[in-house]
């Protein structure tokens, strides 16, 4: 062989040697690279070139994470089971303490997230776990936000997506609402009849001051009536204009009775 076939082979060898340790990435994606075994500084975004023999390079995504939890069964604190189930948002900030300090990072994650679901919903009662929704997500999200940091992971959010009840459970919430509405419809409508009779004392206070009213409150009720098409119509007669026929009834003295007994016969 000649010195130029020998040239040649060592070209294409090293060539291929170089094409094979380009890699390229993304602008969302880093390189962790490992040389000899030993953990280099992560690379990119970019061209970069990894030894082929020497070095090892892990992708890593650093773009947001959207994690389903899946329905999880959770006993709350007044003894209720319900099946909860969330979202968790998180993105990789450290690449390289994702990758060395836990195996899997999306499966540790969604595990810890799951537990802290059913630890977060076993210590909150029903009513707060529907009405306060937003303390559970904060909760959750600072327990396992607390429990990533070392492994290069932020959690950024955390939403309850569902709360499925039992039948039973929501017939009694049903009912409960229910009676609810009652009570706050009962209280608005005694609430409407105080505030009327109070109306109605201050304007017969006002009516009782000055006669007139009284008076003119008398036509404006005829008129109401006359304005209406009824074949019965109702005059409300005030009882002052009745009252001078009362007192002269009073001043009439009543009319002697009659005698019935019989005459008797004059003795001797």
């Amino acid at each position: 062989m000649t010195a130029a076939g020998v040239l040649f082979i060592i070209f294409v060898i090293c060539a291929v040697f170089v094409v094979g340790g380009l890699k390229v990435l993304k602008e969302y994606e880093r390189a962790v690279v490992f040389r000899l075994g030993r953990l280099m500084p992560y690379r990119g975004p970019g061209v970069t070139f990894v030894i082929p023999v020497a070095e090892r390079m892990t992708r890593v995504d650093l773009r947001l994470v959207a994690l389903d939890i899946p329905p999880q069964d959770v006993i709350t604190r007044d003894n209720v089971t319900v099946k909860v189930s969330a979202v968790l948002y998180f993105r990789v900030i450290e690449p390289s303490r994702a990758v060395t300090e836990v195996a899997d990072y999306l499966f540790a994650t969604l595990q810890l997230a799951q537990t802290t679901l059913r630890a977060v919903g076993g210590q909150t009662e029903l009513d707060d776990l529907l009405s306060q929704r937003d303390k559970v997500n904060a909760r959750i999200q600072e327990i396992v936000d607390a429990q990533t940091e070392p492994w290069g992971i932020k959690v950024a959010l955390v939403e309850v997506k569902n709360i499925d009840l039992p039948q039973d459970m929501q017939r009694a919430i049903a009912a409960q609402a229910e009676a609810e509405r009652h009570r706050r419809a009962k209280v608005i409508a005694a609430e409407g009849e105080y505030q009327a009779a109070q109306r109605l004392a201050d304007a017969a206070e006002i009516m009782g001051k000055n006669p007139i009213a009284l008076q003119l409150r008398y036509l404006q009720t005829l008129a109401e009536i006359a304005t209406e098409r009824n074949s019965t119509t109702l005059f409300p007669v005030p009882i002052d204009l009745l009252e001078p026929f009362f007192n002269l009834r009073r001043q009439t003295p009543p009319a002697p009775a009659a005698s019935t007994a019989p005459d008797l016969p004059a003795q001797e």
